[in-house]
């Protein structure tokens, strides 16, 4: 079989996670693995001077098991994917060489040095300041943000990566996020199909 690998990145609620799951619907033999799912607990994330529990950074993750978690889904993509027609399948991507594909969706994977060798494509989901702020207040997080917490945290820490994503990343299709759910989908899921298409030429 042939591997093709799509990695979302984003701002807090950039729409990174409900993009990843519209795009599994469509895609065949699609898995997600989620950044999310490896947060630390609370306890084990540092806590700096202002008490702002530090959670937009790499070392409140444990990014050693996502990395195994996708390695294990390298060598055997086949377990776990749900075997029915994907919706809205392209008639091309049928009656071909089977392609398994993996979307890894989260707002820290680009600054992960062990995991750039993967990537096939790279997609960073973009939001304004006040946009951010307000998807934002309207979450409930546990724990719950203190006050201050966006401003003091979050969008400093979300500059600071995409400053380092924008010196050192290349091959990155940057999707405006205030866009409609539609609007990216229609623009990712053209843009992997042609990629798709691509692997059986």
């Amino acid at each position: 079989c042939s591997f093709y690998y799509v990695f979302c990145l984003s701002v807090t609620n950039g729409g990174k996670t409900t993009l990843a799951e519209k795009l599994k619907k469509m895609l065949p033999n699609c898995h997600i693995i989620s950044q999310d799912d490896f947060f630390k607990p609370e306890s084990e994330v540092e806590t700096d001077e202002r008490g702002f529990k530090l959670y937009d950074v790499l070392d409140a993750l444990y990014m050693d098991e996502m990395v195994k978690s996708i390695h294990n889904w390298m060598k055997n993509p086949s377990a776990g994917v749900v075997t029915e027609e994907p919706q809205n399948t392209c008639d091309s991507l049928k009656n071909t060489v089977p392609v398994y594909i993996l979307i890894v969706e989260g707002f820290l994977l680009y600054n992960y040095e062990p995991l750039n060798e993967l990537w096939n494509r790279r997609y960073f989901l973009t939001l304004p300041y006040e946009e951010c702020k307000r998807r934002r207040s309207t979450r409930v997080y546990q724990p719950a943000d203190t006050p201050g917490y966006f401003d003091g945290h979050v969008w400093p820490m979300y500059l600071k990566y995409k400053i380092e994503l924008e010196e050192k990343a290349s091959n990155v299709v940057y999707l405006d996020g205030t866009k409609s759910q539609e609007e990216l989908l229609s623009c990712v899921y053209s843009d992997i199909i042609k990629e798709l298409k691509k692997l059986g030429e």
